[in-house]
């Protein structure tokens, strides 16, 4: 299959298969084929005292577990987005690890909010936030899309000088889906807003408009807790985007808030 695929990890459970849903939906959108990974393992205190001993019988039942994760996937994705071209591939490995190299050199890579098995318990985290931290292109937590309407695409902007990344996904996206994009600025503290904050983002903004001039784009610059802004944006947007610069791969207060409390998809873009 073609390097540039939406990669989407699946592990079986609900939460994973609406982010297979997601996952072919924007495949279709773009016109690329979707290719489904499962990277799966049972801890230890998840495997009955009995059957630890016998390893073949636990590697059996892994193989097993991923093969039909895999397949249900691929057979809903068929159905959601008919004619699309789809691969579904096992991974081996550390769960997160394994799903952020299948994105190595995907067009985005995509993850549920929650699962089962490796998806809920990790000793540094979630595989969510994991990929949200480590993924080298752009990557998307779904957290239950069916609770947000489709329409408006909103880009956290932190640094109205550093924000080019998360725009330009945000723009395509946006033009992608008809809808129209909203840059969003948090200015801290409870003072007036400064004129100067609200040009620099505007500076920032006028280049893309300029790209994609069929998007309707509008920008709001507020005091407050950008973490809290995002979130209470997400209860009416299609898409959250926020950067993530590359360098920086911890925890990231604002990702870490936004993806914890977010009413829908949130695109985490990595940036230089």
């Amino acid at each position: 299959m073609e390097t540039q695929a939406v990669v989407v990890a699946t592990d079986g459970s609900e939460e994973s298969l609406r982010a297979v849903d997601w996952a072919a939906a924007e495949a279709l959108l773009r016109g690329k084929p979707l290719r489904i990974v499962s990277a799966m393992s049972l801890l230890p205190w998840t495997i009955p005292l009995q059957l630890r001993p016998d390893r073949d019988y636990i590697a059996d039942l892994i193989c097993s577990e991923r093969k039909q994760a895999l397949v249900t996937a691929a057979s809903r994705a068929a159905m959601r987005a008919p004619g699309l071209v789809i691969d579904a591939d096992p991974l081996g490995g550390p769960p997160a690890q394994a799903i952020v190299e299948a994105g190595s050199s995907a067009l985005m890579l995509v993850v549920g909010s929650r699962g089962v098995g490796a998806f809920t318990a990790m000793t540094l985290g979630s595989v969510s936030r994991y990929v949200s931290a480590h993924a080298g292109c752009p990557a998307v937590v779904v957290r239950d899309p069916s609770a947000v309407p489709p329409g408006q695409v909103v880009v956290g902007v932190g640094d109205p000088d550093d924000c080019a990344e998360a725009l330009t996904f945000g723009f395509e996206e946006a033009e992608l889906r008809q809808a129209s994009l909203l840059a969003v600025h948090a200015w801290p503290g409870s003072g007036p807003v400064p004129a100067g904050a609200r040009v620099a983002l505007a500076d920032a903004l006028r280049v893309w408009q300029d790209k994609y001039p069929g998007v309707p784009a509008g920008q709001e610059v507020v005091p407050g807790r950008p973490a809290r802004m995002l979130v209470g944006l997400s209860a009416r947007a299609g898409l959250v985007v926020i950067g993530r610069h590359t360098g920086r791969q911890g925890p990231g207060s604002v990702r870490h808030a936004v993806l914890s409390h977010a009413h829908g998809p949130i695109a985490i873009v990595p940036s230089s």
